[in-house]
């Protein structure tokens, strides 16, 4: 039996269309780009949460952090618990304790700031009032509302007095 004579096999090759390569150029460019964006992310969140809330450089930042270091306890002042009656849309009472301690930039301006203590609390006072219920929801209200006691607290007893504010209490009722 011969079986080559009957059957003719085709050996021509056949042409597999092929892919074309992806262009390396776009593929750097899409790569670079998104990396940068990465940065700039980064960068930018770091900027945002580098507690310099001035605007200046890293070095002025860095002074600050470096004293509240060696700050010792004499420098805490507890602030007798406030409590204010928040804005309210819907007619009900509603009322806001907050507990504070104010830290002295120096151990030996505490008696000054104690002495000055009703001045600060006036300065707070109408910025606690305006505060409604909505103004106390979330984290970053608590940063808010800290940012502007320091700000207040700055104003009523002058630049380099009080190096920070600490919340102890936030109770809305």
């Amino acid at each position: 039996m011969n079986v080559a004579s009957d059957a003719i096999i085709d050996v021509t090759p056949i042409e597999v269309p092929r892919e074309k390569p992806k262009n390396r150029k776009k593929l750097l460019i899409i790569g670079g780009a998104a990396a940068l964006l990465l940065a700039a992310g980064g960068g930018g969140a770091w900027w945002m949460l580098r507690g310099d809330s001035a605007g200046g450089s890293g070095h002025e930042a860095a002074a600050p952090a470096a004293a509240s270091a060696g700050t010792d306890s004499s420098s805490y002042i507890e602030v007798p618990p406030v409590i204010v009656n928040l804005r309210s849309g819907d007619g009900q009472a509603r009322f806001l304790k907050l507990r504070f301690i104010l830290v002295a930039a120096d151990a030996a301006k505490v008696d000054g700031i104690k002495e000055r203590l009703p001045v600060v609390l006036d300065a707070l006072q109408p910025f606690l009032r305006e505060l409604r219920p909505d103004d106390l929801a979330g984290s970053a209200a608590v940063f808010r509302i800290k940012e502007e006691m320091m700000s207040r607290t700055t104003q009523a007893l002058g630049a380099g007095t009080v190096h920070d504010v600490l919340i102890q209490d936030l109770v809305q009722q």
